[in-house]
């Protein structure tokens, strides 16, 4: 009789019960998630979760005392290793149980059972949030638009208008000097020619006499 007892014998006896509870906890450390039916889901939680605080302190003794109940060495190394990572600063409440529906061969509900800190949708890091402040146009204003009408009244250029057109002022002077010059170099380069021309004459002149 169980007369006052909450404990759920899952209608296994205890050997069978420890080893399935065992396998359950390795796979769900190995996986992050495994798919079961409720009642287990629920015992599964009672079961793995002292191992996971346990495991918040990776000494040896701690070690041992898990692998005792679980027999396992590569969901050791994992407990110990990445998941103890994840829940270092979480007090407790390490597993998460999302019902599923019921099966269809003997209408068992069905749930997820998970550990909570390996879920990607909802454990996404904040990205730094945009600045939603509204953009403002400078000089906005009436005085800016008064101003805006004086200039357009005025008619008066930009200083950098005004710029511009000085520095194509400055260069087309430039360009003035250096074209009248080019015919002045080779007036230079002709009138040795006709000095020479003349001296050859001279020459021609005196040998005649």
């Amino acid at each position: 009789m169980r007369h006052g007892k909450k404990f759920n014998h899952l209608g296994r006896k205890a050997a069978h019960r420890k080893a399935m509870l065992s396998n359950m906890a390795s796979s769900l450390i190995l996986h992050k998630r495994i798919s079961t039916t409720l009642a287990k889901a629920k015992e599964l939680r009672k079961y793995v979760e002292p191992f996971i605080t346990r495991a918040k302190e990776d000494t040896t003794h701690n070690r041992r005392v898990v692998f005792s109940y679980l027999q396992n060495k590569y969901a050791i190394q994992e407990l110990f290793g990445e998941v103890s990572e994840r829940i270092g600063t979480r007090p407790g409440g390490y597993t998460r149980i999302i019902k599923t529906g019921f099966r269809l061969g003997d209408n068992a509900e069905m749930c997820i059972i998970e550990l909570v800190d390996f879920n990607e949708l909802l454990t996404k890091e904040d990205k730094p949030a945009k600045k939603s402040g509204k953009r403002r146009r400078r000089g906005s204003g009436k005085g800016a638009s008064q101003d805006s009408a004086a200039d357009e009244s005025t008619g008066k250029d930009s200083p950098k208008a005004e710029g511009t057109e000085e520095v194509e002022a400055e260069a087309k002077t430039e360009e003035g000097p250096a074209k009248s010059e080019q015919p002045s170099a080779k007036t230079e380069k002709e009138e040795p020619s006709d000095e020479a021309e003349d001296k050859s004459d001279k020459e021609g002149d005196k040998k005649s006499e």
